[in-house]
């Protein structure tokens, strides 16, 4: 059993955080974490292809990307309780054995429906994986090394979602002929096979506790409302939006029914689904969680705009397209792991100044791309992009952080899982959103690339700017709370916070 409540526990956790072996463990979460975010953009260059060679419609094939990400949202926080209740270390090999084996039948696929299931079931693995990523880290880290190692998770989480179009573009240049995409498949094969074995060689055991009960009606409310939210967003290309619209009020109800439903599970001493003192007992869990899901709005829909606009505006070739926004994917990467070492000192204040650079690295490309000549017009957006990048380093990672430092180790799993649920909500809502926007505004100007994109950046940098205003009240929030309980020094943790597995 993974949980901290308990002596056994608390000396399984202890020894997981003290163990040598415990960074070389990290990179096998992150390697995995890489690949399983890489698959739900990378897939997207390649959807043509797969359209003529297995002969399917257009909306048949969008199932492919769409599918992925639908029970990849749906798993998260399940997942992630079951990982804290069975143990991280099981649902993550078992997770990652699924992820390969999907892998190789998405690749060998003969139709695009044996492609479609594969990709459902590979998102249901990677929705697995993912919450056990952050929670393993709050397992295997403390005090200054938990900041270096989210660190990196954050550069991995902003990396593959940056690099996914390169990397896809790549593959199909390197693989010839039209059988090439399943090669974007096969490639994760020999690499989970890899991480599996050095998964179960290093990846720590902790401690059995007593068995709990998984929350059963609190799964099936969560996932009928997150269901609900993401259907009219998948179908948004083909007037889902229109068509759909009633599931988002119904949404709202649900998930407002699972609210009370885990008040009420909690009240009575049982083991909620996502526990309700997450977000009113955990100094700023909750605002860190809004914060992941609107900067997600903007930062994954913002890429779709750009590769319409540089493949479909100015005809470039996908893997063109993807090196015209490398910058950003460089800045990110370098910026994320420092930031892992400052978050410890600066706390929110990075935050903020990340979403500043953002706001300001995108606007200023924006800016560019409307008015630069044609020739030059990535050359004079890379240094923008660039800041963009070093800003979103110091967004990502820094929020994942700040987000989870306080949640109690036997909860990490679904606080993580929660916490991912809101990134790929907003995701989500940015993807169907902004394309859509960058259509409209196309239509209404007679082809006018260069208007749509600039809107629809500007668009993003709304939600962006919402998000700033979020990280900083709870700046401003923590801020105060550290001179009133520490003049000098900030607090280790808050007294509303679990102390010794005990709220």
């Amino acid at each position: 059993m993974d949980r901290d409540a308990g002596p056994g526990r608390r000396g399984g956790a202890s020894a997981a955080a003290t163990d040598p072996r415990r960074w070389k463990a990290l990179w096998v979460t992150l390697t995995t974490g890489f690949m399983s975010l890489l698959d739900v953009t990378i897939v997207a260059v390649a959807l043509p292809s797969m359209q003529r060679d297995l002969h399917a419609s257009a909306s048949s094939v969008q199932w492919v990307v769409s599918g992925y990400a639908l029970t990849f949202a749906l798993v998260l926080v399940p997942a992630g309780r079951l990982g804290d209740a069975v143990g991280r270390r099981r649902i993550f090999l078992c997770a990652l054995a699924g992820f390969v084996l999907c892998s190789a039948a998405a690749g060998a696929a003969p139709t695009i429906a044996w492609l479609v299931v594969a990709r459902l079931a590979q998102g249901a693995c990677a929705g697995c994986l993912a919450p056990q990523n952050s929670a393993l880290i709050q397992q295997m880290f403390r005090g200054a090394e938990r900041g270096r190692a989210f660190g990196l998770f954050g550069a991995t989480v902003g990396v593959s979602s940056a690099v996914g179009p390169i990397t896809g573009g790549l593959i199909l240049a390197l693989a010839h002929g039209a059988q090439g995409w399943r090669w974007i498949f096969y490639v994760n094969v020999p690499v989970g096979a890899v991480a599996l074995l050095l998964g179960l060689r290093l990846l720590p055991r902790v401690a059995r506790g007593r068995r709990e009960r998984l929350d059963l009606s609190g799964v099936a409310l969560l996932g009928a409302g997150v269901l609900a939210w993401m259907l009219p967003l998948i179908f948004a290309e083909s007037g889902g939006l229109r068509r759909l619209w009633w599931l988002f009020p119904a949404g709202v109800a649900l998930l407002a029914c699972f609210a009370l439903w885990e008040r009420r599970v909690a009240a009575r001493g049982g083991q909620p689904l996502l526990d309700p003192r997450l977000l009113t007992g955990t100094r700023g869990y909750a605002l860190g969680t809004a914060l992941g899901a609107l900067y997600f709005v903007g930062f994954s829909g913002v890429w779709l705009v750009f590769a319409l606009f540089f493949q479909n505006g100015l005809g470039y070739e996908p893997l063109r397209s993807g090196l015209a926004v490398t910058p950003f994917a460089i800045g990110s990467a370098g910026a994320a792991v420092v930031a892992g070492w400052l978050v410890e000192r600066l706390g929110r204040l990075l935050t903020v100044c990340g979403l500043v650079a953002v706001v300001a690295g995108l606007g200023a490309a924006a800016l560019v791309l409307r008015s630069a000549p044609p020739d030059v017009m990535t050359w004079l957006a890379a240094p923008a992009l660039f800041v963009g990048g070093l800003g979103s380093g110091c967004v990502i990672s820094p929020n994942v952080t700040m987000t989870l430092r306080d949640v109690p180790v036997r909860m990490a799993g679904a606080a993580g899982g929660a916490l991912q649920t809101g990134q790929r909500l907003g995701g989500a809502v940015g993807t169907a959103a902004l394309p859509g926007l960058f259509y409209l505004v196309l239509g209404a100007s007679g082809k006018d690339y260069r208007e749509a994109v600039t809107l629809s950046v500007g668009s993003a940098l709304v939600a962006m700017l919402v998000a700033l205003a979020v990280a900083v009240l709870d700046w401003r929030r923590d801020h105060r709370s550290r001179r009133q309980r520490h003049p000098h020094k900030a607090p280790d943790r808050p007294a509303h916070v679990c102390r010794g597995g005990r709220w």
